[in-house]
Order: structure tokens, then sequence, then C-alpha cells
């Protein structure tokens, strides 16, 4: 019986691995969270001094911020604010950006 059980369950086990979908939403809240107070939104300004990323190319965004997480691309402040994002955290990100108009 408890063999049947632990099969049933395999289903479940499986998929609970499953890579999770983009969400812009989510990338909107961390880029709100972690980004924006640096290269603002959409235009960069007195309070945001680094280029926008608005309109950027998705792909460019995730391979620079997983080389910033991983130190192969050298920031200290980007190399900190990296390191704390996940794989899903990135691609959020990173979608949310690419849909704005710059």
């Amino acid at each position: 019986m408890n063999r049947w059980l632990l099969l049933a369950g395999l289903p479940l086990a499986l998929t609970a691995h499953t890579a999770h979908a983009t969400s812009i939403y989510a990338g909107q809240a961390r880029a709100a969270a972690v980004c924006s107070q640096c290269h603002g939104i959409k235009t960069p300004s007195a309070e945001a001094p680094f280029p926008p990323l608005a309109g950027r190319d998705a792909d460019y965004l995730q391979t620079a911020l997983k080389q910033y997480r991983d130190k192969t691309r050298k920031s200290d402040i980007m190399n900190a604010i990296a390191g704390s994002l996940t794989d899903n955290d990135i691609a959020n990100v990173a979608a949310y950006y690419a849909k704005l108009k710059p």
C-alpha cells in the first residue's frame, strides 16, 4: 500500500522542480525594489544617474545580471545587488524592462 502512495505522489514531486513562468508583474515589483533607484524606470535623472533599462533586450539583461551575480562581470554595486537575485528574479526583471518603451 505504501508503494502505491509513493507512486501516486511521484507526478507532484516531478512538477515541484519545474521552471516558473516569467512574470512581468513580479519583475515590476522586483525592479521597483532593487533597480529603479539607480536606473529609474524609463529615463535617467538626478535621482537615477545610471543608464535606463527600458526597452533593452531581455536576453542581454539576463546575461548581464547573471554575470554580475556570478562576479564574472565586475562592479561592486551590481555584484552585491545581483547576488541576491534568483534565476527567476532575473528573468522577471529582464522581461519587465524589455517590454517598457524607452
